[in-house]
């Protein structure tokens, strides 16, 4: 037996594109690795394919099971980024052939998955105990769509 690497994997359910998703995913992150497909045949389904990725470090699995379920906004994955390049890259790597830009620094992939692309500093900016920086930051960010950090930064400090 296996041992066991994380407790929680979070489990993607696709129509026909989990392979391919995965493949996706992990030419976009470093240190990203498909693990394991597996096709299951006679299930409920008909038959499906199963993919376990890893982005990251961290573990998904994904299931090409036909068009029952669909992803929605009430599940994303944050990706916390350091720079404005990183912001920039995952942002246009992750809106590309298809993906949709949101508000917020929210978008939607391809697949229709949802990622928030935020600045590192974001929760801090966030609990900010000063009400007016507090109020800058959130009037600032409700009017982008990528973040700008530099932007941002200049809301928290009152410029």
């Amino acid at each position: 037996m296996a041992t066991l690497k994380q407790t929680i994997v979070p489990h993607l359910w696709f129509d026909k594109e989990a392979i391919d998703a995965a493949r996706f995913y992990t030419s976009i992150f470093k240190d990203s690795r498909i693990t394991n497909t597996t096709t299951l045949h006679d299930t409920p389904s008909g038959t499906v394919e199963t993919v376990t990725f890893e982005l990251l470090g961290q573990e998904f699995m994904a299931i090409s099971a036909g068009p029952l379920f669909t992803f929605n906004e009430s599940i994303s994955f944050i990706i916390k980024c350091e720079t404005q390049d990183e912001i920039d890259y995952y942002w246009e790597k992750l809106t590309a052939e298809g993906g949709e830009e949101g508000m917020c620094g929210w978008l939607k992939d391809k697949y229709g998955l949802s990622w928030q692309v935020v600045p590192a500093g974001m929760g801090a900016m966030m609990q900010e105990k000063d009400p007016e920086a507090l109020a800058r930051v959130t009037q600032a960010f409700l009017k982008m769509t990528k973040f700008d950090i530099a932007a941002l930064q200049r809301a928290h400090d009152g410029e």
